[in-house]
């Protein structure tokens, strides 16, 4: 954790946005697999970490700005508890890791929010993922559970999102820290992989760095020779010389900041002729890209010059025609890079999303565009120093897309169908590294990761 004084100051900057009113914050509970006692890993709600960095199950927390006081409530420990999980200390105890004072039982949470309500008092609450939450805000606020998603409090959402936007410089040393041990888990991949091993096999060793620091992958770790499907977590086909292998995870830091990089490379040592024409064009849409980034600039222009970059590129090899400009305005680009070029990077892969992508990555005056591809991105607004980020461009051969786009005729001015047709078996390519907005540009987190054709081959060629 972090001294308390950082909690602390956090709450307050909070508490300093609203005149009046109470605050609460749920933190998660164990959630079950199959049945009670046998449960998922523990993941703490990152908004509650955030403000107390308490990681224990069946925590909330009301801020109250009228009496200046903030109160935890959770269930203190019993012998039961001790028996089955060993020694643990009290609730007063942690909480006092935290600056907290003030300590209730959880079971007098419901009634407290209820006293609240019939004063007619502000309550303001997040928006909740998981079902027990919603059930816990139905029961203590006595509202529909139909009306609880309709009711969460956009004000406090944008002070949250506005606060943990602008990471700390201990907030960085955990990112690195987390970005670090990504580093590690691509290393073990470009290292290990080989044709015949059982992509599995390869997901089993990647898996297996973050977990011997006693850590966990901040995300579902994707490793697929069939690096087209964006989000694949299949792990069952054989690796085979002449493949690509797309691999995309991430480990976390002790305090679970999350780290989150793409590499692809050859199955083989070196990558086929055809294989470097492509991936140079995503190399040169990530190191490109990464050069402009900097406060004022908003990253949907920098999504648009990846556009740009990798429609050029196509068009230099035939697969693209027409004027590059009127193409990634028209759209036609998405066809080979359907999704954003990034999104926000703290305590979640993408950062606060489950406070509303369009709240963290737009504004009141800038909004998501509706286009194919376009739409997918999740971060358009201005950067700012502080601000934690990923570059990911990619390319990618769709079969079913592409054929879908093929036979409505669509953006057949600036795509050339026929000769997309050897690049069917092709799969995907996407680099992705972290990047902090500084003062004045930004600079690369972490210890790199090799991504040059010379550099990538050097290592499977060892």
């Amino acid at each position: 954790m972090f001294p308390a004084s950082t909690y602390s100051d956090r709450r307050t900057q909070l508490a300093a946005q609203f005149d009046s009113g109470l605050i609460l914050l749920l933190g998660n509970k164990d959630a079950p697999m199959n049945y009670a006692d046998n449960v998922y890993p523990f993941r703490q709600d990152s908004s509650f970490l955030y403000y107390f960095g308490l990681d224990t199950p069946g925590l909330a927390a009301l801020i109250d700005m009228d009496s200046g006081t903030t109160t935890v409530f959770g269930t203190d420990v019993t012998m039961d508890m001790v028996v089955w999980t060993g020694p643990q200390p009290s609730l007063q105890e942690m909480c006092s890791w935290c600056g907290i004072t003030h300590v209730q039982p959880i079971t007098a949470l419901g009634q407290v929010l209820q006293e609240a309500s019939s004063k007619g008092r502000t309550i303001r609450y997040l928006p909740p993922y998981r079902a027990d939450n919603l059930l816990r805000l139905h029961h203590g606020l006595e509202l529909p559970v139909s009306e609880i998603q309709k009711s969460v409090s956009v004000d406090l959402i944008k002070a949250i999102v506005d606060q943990r936007s602008v990471k700390s410089p201990d907030e960085i040393v955990e990112l690195e820290q987390a970005i670090n041990v990504t580093h590690q888990m691509h290393m073990t991949a470009m290292e290990l992989a080989q044709a015949g091993m059982l992509e599995s096999d390869l997901m089993a060793a990647v898996y297996e760095v973050p977990l011997t620091l006693g850590r966990h992958p901040s995300f579902p770790i994707i490793l697929t020779v069939h690096g087209e499907t964006l989000h694949n977590h299949h792990y069952h086909h054989t690796l085979e010389e002449g493949q690509l292998l797309l691999v995309d995870a991430g480990g976390e830091s002790d305090m679970h900041y999350a780290g989150d990089m793409t590499r692809t490379f050859p199955v083989g040592r070196q990558f086929t002729a055809k294989q470097k024409e492509i991936y140079q064009i995503v190399l040169d849409a990530n190191v490109q890209t990464a050069e402009v980034l900097k406060p004022g600039i908003t990253f949907k222009e920098v999504h648009l010059l990846a556009a740009k970059i990798i429609a050029t590129g196509l068009t230099d090899l035939g697969l693209m025609k027409g004027n590059v400009e009127e193409a990634v305005e028209a759209g036609a680009h998405a066809l080979f890079f359907p999704h954003g070029l990034g999104h926000m990077l703290g305590l979640d892969t993408h950062d606060m999303e489950d406070l509303g992508e369009d709240y963290v990555g737009y504004t009141d005056t800038l909004k998501r565009s509706p286009q194919f591809g376009l739409k997918s991105l999740r971060l358009g607004r201005t950067l700012k120093p502080g601000f934690v980020l990923t570059i990911e461009p990619g390319i990618y051969f769709i079969p079913a897309l592409i054929d879908k786009w093929r036979e409505e005729g669509k953006h057949t001015g600036f795509i050339n169908y026929d000769a997309l047709e050897s690049y069917k078996d092709f799969g995907g390519i996407r680099i992705e590294d972290d990047h902090l907005i500084t003062v004045e540009n930004s600079r690369l987190l972490g210890e790199p990761v090799p991504k040059t054709i010379e550099e990538v081959e050097e290592v499977r060629g060892g």
